[in-house]
């Protein structure tokens, strides 16, 4: 792959030999470490047709990357053309139609300010830094989700570059398989998505923001709030909604935090948390502040990158005291030598979600109560084959009790991932795939073309 030229392609173009190379080729998750020939910062959508073009006419495999935030780093990879589609960052709001038009690297950040300044809640993800393309992509889950929805399920059109390098539009009237396919599938299958068009839900005002800390948890409180929360998730109102976890840390011990937002005033989010009162040594703390506000504070838990190894299972049943205690069990443990902290998350889906049939669009565990997240944060790739080996050891169980993976927490040990991730959809999935992508072009190694 020596003396390579690049001179047919167009925007910003970082090579091997860039002095900002060793820094622009990292992904949010520092412990992945590939090198790609180059990325190519695409400003428009003939840069990106010109990018395809080019790899494809020299067997370059691509990568499709927006924020970089595919967590087993999908979006880039060793001896690849990475096309970055960042700077694709326009936002225009339709206040005849009611939609917002985005570009494919606008951020959730981004977004968030855009449209919130205008009044609107956006059923987007949690980290600033995410791109709305690939959130959106993958189902799109959020604190808003139970409320409005995942964030597919406000998509009404895209604009794809497919693997010729034309411009192709999708929506319900227009190449409505790939429209279909591309809520829930992922990014990165069957093209770059250059741009999406997204119907706004109503506008708000305040919201509740709210925080549920045990510091120095016992098991039975970890327990106590882990049955609670699965109970809890399975009847609460959709107007509110949170992610969850145990963790054990280096700093802090054993502690259980949760952060939600609930559209209701602080008195109904009260009476609505009223079962995590009850369990003894609750910190829990209220504000009623603008979306856009309590999104930005949601924002600034994530740090610019970390080192991690995670798995995100989709759980559809209730599990019993002995099936929690084994669970908590795991995060109790010592944790894997380096590691800042190891958790378990639990994240809540059902609502709006749910009200949408598992085969209207790709994302097909619409009947699942919450997401179930494993994760070890550490230090550094020094000791990373530990921290690694920690979640390949646990996985198992949590595998055993769930049912399918989430595709935007992606795990490459999954053996039957095509089915794990799309279920009984990636029948339909594959043929589309073929339909619009006939020579495999975008590839990656979970990618829906993939043999396996």
């Amino acid at each position: 792959m020596e003396n390579i030229c690049f001179c047919s392609l167009n925007g910003e173009i970082i090579t091997r030999d860039s002095y900002d190379y060793d820094y622009l080729r990292q992904v949010w998750n520092r412990s992945i470490q590939k090198y790609p020939i180059a990325i190519v910062y695409c400003e428009n959508y003939q840069d990106v047709s010109d990018a395809i073009l080019w790899a494809k006419s020299r067997c370059v495999p691509i990568r499709v990357q927006s924020g970089g935030h595919n967590y087993e780093g999908y979006s880039t990879g060793n001896n690849v053309l990475v096309i970055n589609i960042s700077r694709l960052n326009s936002m225009k709001i339709n206040y005849v139609n009611n939609t917002v038009k985005i570009g494919g690297g606008v951020t959730n950040s981004q977004l968030y300010n855009y449209v919130s300044s205008q009044g609107y809640p956006f059923p987007g993800g949690t980290c600033p830094t995410v791109a709305v393309s690939g959130y959106s992509l993958g189902g799109g889950w959020g604190l808003s989700s139970r409320k409005l929805g995942l964030g597919c399920d406000s998509l009404v059109e895209i604009e794809l570059i497919n693997y010729n390098g034309d411009l192709l539009v999708a929506n319900e009237y227009i190449n409505q398989d790939l429209f279909w396919a591309v809520r829930g599938a992922g990014g990165g299958n069957y093209g770059v998505v250059v741009s999406m068009t997204f119907k706004l839900p109503n506008k708000v005002g305040d919201v509740t923001l709210f925080e549920i800390y045990y510091p120095k948890a016992s098991i039975n409180t970890q327990c106590i709030f882990f049955d609670t929360w699965q109970r809890w998730i399975s009847k609460v109102d959709n107007d509110i909604n949170m992610r969850a976890g145990i963790y054990n840390t280096l700093d802090s011990g054993m502690y259980v935090y949760a952060i939600g937002i609930c559209y209701k005033n602080l008195y109904e989010t009260q009476r609505l948390l009223q079962p995590f009162y009850q369990i003894q040594g609750s910190n829990i703390s209220l504000k009623y502040i603008t979306f856009l506000e309590a999104v930005n504070e949601v924002g600034e838990i994530y740090p610019k990158y970390e080192y991690f190894k995670s798995t995100g299972r989709f759980v559809e049943r209730y599990f019993s005291i002995d099936e929690i205690k084994q669970i908590v069990s795991i995060i109790n443990t010592k944790r894997p030598e380096g590691s800042i902290l190891t958790s378990v998350n639990m994240y809540g889906l059902g609502g709006k979600v749910s009200q949408v049939g598992k085969y209207n669009t790709a994302f097909y565990y619409r009947d699942a109560k919450y997401i179930l997240l494993l994760q070890s944060v550490f230090e550094n790739n020094y000791y990373k084959q530990d921290n690694y080996r920690w979640v390949y050891n646990n996985y198992p169980y949590i595998y055993n009790l769930t049912n399918g993976s989430y595709v935007n927490f992606p795990y490459n040990k999954i053996y039957d991932y095509k089915f794990e991730y799309y279920g009984n959809n990636v029948f339909r999935l594959e043929y589309i795939k073929y339909k619009y992508d006939p020579c495999n072009i975008f590839s990656f190694p979970q990618s829906i073309g993939n043999k396996k």
